[in-house]
């Protein structure tokens, strides 16, 4: 589905407080969505506007997530793009969106993301490996001393 596919997963304390904000905060920031140049979380505003919209299953220009979430255009589309490229949002005719529909259904688009993308280094870690005749070694016992 993706030619590249760049996510960063950060595990992050979850919030002692349990309010819906502070949830979406904790999940966004799981996802990497916060960066350390971002001090007004715009990406997260970005998100949150999307989220938003695909509870109404709207798709939304960047003008109109720059005006909902009082950024700029151009912050707008830079993170749109940093989101489409995690495979979280998707794009057709100028109009944004979230890959499906439900973060939960999300996360599992995810993973399988992340499964596929071991599979291939799994395949090509074996074929290097049989090319380079290296073998695989049995893992040894740490109380067994050579």
């Amino acid at each position: 589905m993706f030619n590249e596919f760049h996510i960063k997963i950060i595990k992050v304390r979850k919030p002692s407080n349990k309010d819906v904000n502070s949830d979406l905060q904790w999940f966004s920031e799981s996802l990497g969505l916060f960066g350390d140049r971002d001090k007004e979380k715009s990406c997260f505003r970005v998100f949150i506007e999307l989220l938003k919209a695909s509870r109404q299953k709207k798709y939304l220009s960047s003008d109109e997530i720059a005006f909902r979430s009082h950024l700029s255009r151009a912050t707008v589309v830079h993170h749109l793009n940093k989101l489409k490229m995690t495979g979280i949002v998707l794009s057709a005719q100028n109009r944004y969106f979230l890959r499906v529909d439900n973060l939960e259904t999300l996360v599992e688009e995810i993973k399988k993301d992340i499964n596929r993308i071991f599979l291939d280094l799994d395949s090509m870690a074996k074929e290097i490996d049989e090319e380079l005749g290296l073998l695989k070694r049995e893992k040894k016992d740490p109380k067994t001393i050579e």
